[in-house]
């Protein structure tokens, strides 16, 4: 089954599938919440969060009156989402938020019977998180980034808004991106040879090989950047937003906030902030009787992209009209 096929058995789901315990009969009850989160405690992170615990409010559950939640920030590093997954699950939550594919993998060794939602996740059949997308099993469930073509798309607008491109990188890190970079490659790499484009190796775990990458890239006129939704470069964004800005290459990015905050030249991808916020109705669910093994895997329904001009102008890019009108924030 498709994807977009089942999307349309949600309705019946949440409507039906499971008895729920009322709000009066939660009454005095503390629940607990462990959330483990792939990104950094900045901004951005927090701004995540918020809109999930703000949605989970909104359905009744409230921090110290009837719900206890322990929150951890990973990083998106690999060691430590296995470290804060092993202390949460000892804490023994009724239910686990996990954001990510490193940080769901991780929950997942430590645990097969405390139920996990998580978000912001790539591949969870390919992962072994789920059996499948309709009908989950097991303890798990939750809600997908996007889909391996995005990858494909983000390197045909990059062509639309850098016409010159004559090479190309996909930036990733392969301890991190999910099936090791190869969910992404494959639609990215067929999309390069249609184009007749040469691809240049992306492969970077550490600051100095973004920096490598990079300078690549900038070795010949032409060279352009294609960063893979990853979140160790979620939270490498800003030497890699700065490295661009150095050596003036035009690099498409999957998420709309580098372009809105960091100068960023274009982005498009899926709206991490609702598909987070999206795991609240699931948690509420699940605390109040649903299984995960019969909660439909959803997938993304909010797609942004975002053009930045003061960027494209110091590269010396011209902008048509009809770029323009594809974006959905443009930023002067």
């Amino acid at each position: 089954m498709q994807r977009r096929e089942f999307v349309k058995l949600l309705g019946s789901v949440m409507a039906s599938a499971w008895p729920t315990l009322s709000r009066a009969q939660q009454a005095g009850v503390t629940r607990r919440l462990a959330i483990l989160m792939s990104v950094q405690d900045d901004d951005e992170g927090r701004a995540q969060l918020a809109g999930f615990t703000q949605a989970l409010a909104g359905l009744g559950w409230v921090e110290g009156r009837n719900l206890q939640t322990d929150i951890r920030w990973g990083g998106a590093d690999v060691n430590r989402a296995r470290d804060f997954a092993k202390e949460l699950v000892g804490l023994k939550p009724d239910v686990i938020l996990a954001q990510g594919t490193p940080v769901t993998a991780a929950f997942k060794r430590e645990t097969q019977s405390i139920p996990i939602v998580f978000v912001v996740v790539t591949d969870p059949v390919g992962d072994g998180f789920v059996a499948g997308l309709p009908r989950p099993g097991g303890n798990i469930t939750g809600f997908l980034t996007s889909e391996s073509a995005i990858t494909a798309k983000m390197l045909e607008l990059l062509k639309d808004i850098a016409p010159g491109l004559k090479r190309v990188a996909l930036l990733f890190n392969a301890d991190t991106a999910p099936g090791r970079g190869t969910y992404y490659s494959r639609d990215f790499d067929g999309a390069v040879r249609s184009s007749k484009l040469v691809q240049v190796s992306g492969g970077a775990r550490s600051d100095s090989e973004i920096e490598t990458v990079m300078a690549t890239l900038a070795k010949e006129p032409g060279g352009g950047l294609v960063v893979m939704p990853d979140f160790f470069m979620f939270n490498h964004i800003d030497i890699i937003t700065s490295l661009a800005r150095q050596n003036k290459i035009p690099v498409v990015y999957p998420w709309k906030f580098v372009v809105s905050k960091n100068g960023g030249l274009l982005s498009y991808g899926p709206d991490l902030n609702d598909i987070v916020r999206r795991g609240a109705p699931y948690v509420d669910q699940v605390l109040r009787g649903a299984r995960p093994a019969e909660l439909p895997v959803q997938v993304p329904v909010k797609f942004e992209m975002a053009i930045n001009v003061k960027t494209a102008g110091e590269l010396g890019l011209t902008l048509s009209p009809s770029t323009i009108l594809q974006a959905d924030e443009v930023i002067e």
